[in-house]
């Protein structure tokens, strides 16, 4: 069973920095791509960043220039470097692994940047 376990959120300040991490476990697979969503309160999940196994990646125009997607496919971990926090960067943030056509998600880890 694909087991996706999140870790690195926290409280920050605004214009400070978080790094989240993800790893997959339970696969013998490699994920074809990686990415990043979040939720803020009463607000639709949406997407933050995805890179895929070839090396390309997307942002969210709202994380760009800001946050960075990193991975590990060898080792199904996905890393996501966020800088110069915003408040409005507030929510869950949770991770997904495409592992052969279906994605898996992890269970989402708060982010909170204070003002």
């Amino acid at each position: 069973q694909v087991q996706l376990v999140e870790s690195g959120g926290g409280l920050v300040q605004a214009g400070g920095s978080l790094r989240l991490s993800c790893a997959a476990s339970g696969s013998r697979f490699s994920s074809n791509d990686m990415g990043w969503y979040r939720q803020a309160p009463g607000k639709q999940r949406e997407l933050v960043a995805v890179i895929f196994s070839g090396g390309k990646t997307n942002y969210a125009d709202s994380v760009k220039g800001r946050f960075t997607i990193s991975g590990d496919f060898a080792k199904n971990t996905v890393y996501l470097q966020m800088n110069s926090l915003k408040p409005d960067d507030t929510a869950v943030y949770y991770c997904t692994h495409n592992i052969l056509g279906y994605n898996y998600w992890g269970q989402g880890t708060q982010v909170t940047v204070s003002s």
